[in-house]
């Protein structure tokens, strides 16, 4: 069997160290508090809509109540938590784990009544199997495939070890996945921003269909870049992936937050407002020169786009949910702004990219030209947020939302979910926002 395989139903909880643990929980609350930021904007309104519609099924839909199927929650969820571009993701990837994961796996852990502890053992196993399946599918193919895509098998692993599907069933669960997952190109909603964005939700709909699919006898095997990629898969079980993800503290595409901090190191070493700056220069590498959207007409446009959120941070001083919402991308100072960017291609950012995202901005004035050094976005899993920092980004994203105390509630159901029942979290988050 290969190793892969074996690990989705041999990994027990006791197995997993304390530390990786703990990051799976954070991740958890994370998602969860970016999916209550995601789930006012139109995207969010629309696909929850068809969900319903078009889905039938038992089985409410995170933070609306209204019923779905399994597949469909999994679909509305991702896209939910894909609509506010703050969740985690993992750089060699180029992409996000827990986007498509999540969703899969609190429907059909719901739909199981599992216990906590399966439910946490099946997120970090997710974790680590989609970050090899990322890697092993882009050393597979030319283009730039979205999260979605290997998302696809990774809501599939995660699904089979819920439902305790035998390695045979399993086999044939990731076949199914790798085969109808949403192979979309991320360059091409990188050119023209839309809501299809990053395929997670479609990916976790098509692993959840792909579990029910093998479990009803349908056959899809082999997954090819789980049975004949074994490079990427030798070393699960030691090196934990779950540690090294990286975290957003601003709602926007991770391209553009290394020119958003170089920027706000200028603002603030200088004392430079919006009028005092008469050109701007971001030196960067290509996947950010590519998010060239300094006129953006919605919030898709304005997440996908590096001289917006950077004009914004030069205004504002942060970049916040409702500085990139539909409402706000028509700011004349922000567009003034906006329109003072030149992007500029770096063979030193380029070399770099994707374990690295570097940038540096130059500012020019009426009193002279300010350069940054080169910077990183915050947050990489080498200067890793805090507890305390994820705690206060996941309220300041759900408290507006959810209100302080249902918020409140939801962190503390995740606490300790090892020893309590999965509805403990899920009852929590499966229902209207008015209720």
């Amino acid at each position: 069997m290969p190793a892969a395989l074996d690990f989705i139903h041999s990994l027990s909880l006791s197995d997993i160290p304390a530390p990786v643990r703990a990051q799976a929980e954070l991740s958890l609350l994370d998602l969860i508090g970016v999916a209550a930021g995601g789930i006012g904007t139109r995207l969010s309104q629309i696909i929850r809509d068809h969900a319903h519609t078009e889905f039938g099924g038992h089985l409410p839909m995170l933070f609306d109540g209204r019923h779905t199927s399994a597949t469909g929650g999994a679909l509305a969820a991702g896209m939910t938590i894909d609509a506010l571009d703050a969740h985690d993701g993992f750089n060699p990837a180029k992409g996000h784990i827990g986007c498509p994961l999540f969703p899969a796996a609190l429907m059909l852990g719901h739909e199981a009544n599992v216990a906590g502890r399966d439910f946490l053992t099946a997120i970090i196993l997710g974790y680590e199997f989609g970050a090899r399946a990322a890697m092993a599918q882009h050393a597979t193919v030319p283009d730039y495939h979205t999260s979605g895509s290997w998302g696809a098998v990774t809501a599939a692993a995660a699904g089979a070890r819920l439902l305790q599907l035998d390695p045979d069933t399993t086999r044939h669960a990731l076949g199914i996945a790798e085969y109808h997952g949403p192979r979309s190109q991320m360059m091409r909603c990188i050119d023209t921003p839309t809501m299809v964005k990053d395929g997670s939700g479609w990916g976790s709909m098509a692993g959840v269909s792909a579990v029910k699919l093998a479990q009803s006898g349908f056959t899809g095997a082999p997954a090819i870049t789980v049975e004949e990629a074994p490079d990427f898969w030798a070393d699960l079980g030691n090196r934990w992936y779950m540690l090294e993800q990286y975290y957003k503290p601003y709602p926007v595409c991770r391209w553009a937050q290394a020119p958003i901090e170089a920027a706000l190191h200028l603002r603030q070493s200088h004392g430079l407002g919006p009028d005092d700056i008469t050109s701007i220069e971001i030196h960067t590498f290509h996947e950010s020169v590519r998010l060239a959207m300094p006129t953006p007409d919605s919030t898709e446009a304005a997440q996908y786009s590096t001289s917006f959120p950077v004009a914004v941070a030069l205004a504002r001083g942060t970049v916040t949910p409702s500085d990139i919402s539909d409402a706000a991308v028509s700011d004349p100072t922000i567009l003034g702004l906006a329109s003072k960017i030149k992007m500029v291609e770096s063979d030193h950012a380029n070399a770099h990219f994707p374990l690295k995202r570097f940038a540096r901005v130059i500012i020019t004035t009426p009193r002279g030209q300010f350069e940054s050094d080169w910077h990183e976005p915050l947050w990489d899993h080498t200067a890793p947020p805090s507890e305390a920092d994820l705690r206060m980004k996941y309220h300041a994203l759900a408290d507006p939302v959810l209100g302080h105390d249902t918020a409140a509630r939801i962190e503390e159901s995740l606490s300790g979910l090892d020893k309590k029942p999965l509805s403990a979290l899920s009852d929590q988050l499966l229902r209207p926002i008015s209720a």
